[in-house]
């Protein structure tokens, strides 16, 4: 994953390649944090923040905000992203899942396109941030395994999306129609 406001740099891909062999991890999270210049209230938002979600959900990823990321396909695939403000969790929720995540500093560049997200006070950043975290730790406390088995070729195996389900629903609506014929 890559952010488009410019400030992580792709050059960071192959270590962070590299990285996952050698750790066998399924996810690198990349860490800006030895290069950033925050002020010192930024600086202490962040150490709270932190330390929230530390205690919350055991989160130990120090720079979850940085998007340069890679994970296995697996884990982008069960990342409940349809959820506002869901990103903030993507390395938690694959440590929940089982997934193995390490971290690795990466560059800071400066800020060439888009809007930063901080400075926008307690109501705007932090309360929600929090409420999501708690949002997130009954999610993680509710959570089941899920187990698919793939049928072979003679069926076709369907996603389960609203729009899929539907379809279903209807095709199933139309076979007993047509049986009572």
């Amino acid at each position: 994953m890559l952010d488009a406001d410019l400030q992580n740099d792709p050059a960071d891909y192959p270590a962070m390649l590299q990285l996952l062999a050698e750790q066998d991890a399924d996810m690198v999270q990349g860490d800006r944090s030895h290069a950033r210049k925050d002020a010192p209230i930024r600086k202490w938002g962040s150490w709270v923040g932190r330390k929230f979600r530390l205690w919350l959900l055991g989160d130990r990823i120090r720079d979850t905000g940085c998007s340069l990321r890679i994970m296995k396909r697996e884990i982008a695939l069960a990342l409940p992203l349809e959820f506002k403000g869901m990103h903030r969790f993507i390395p938690a929720t694959a440590g929940i899942l089982g997934y193995k995540v390490v971290e690795m500093p990466v560059n800071h560049r400066p800020r060439v396109a888009g809007e930063t997200k901080y400075g926008m006070g307690i109501t705007k950043r932090a309360l929600p941030g929090l409420i999501d975290c708690f949002a997130m730790r009954w999610m993680r406390s509710r959570r089941r395994p899920v187990v698919g088995t793939e049928i072979g070729s003679q069926h076709e195996e369907v996603a389960a999306t609203p729009s899929s389900a539907a379809s279903a629903a209807s095709d199933t609506a139309a076979v007993s129609a047509g049986d009572r014929a």
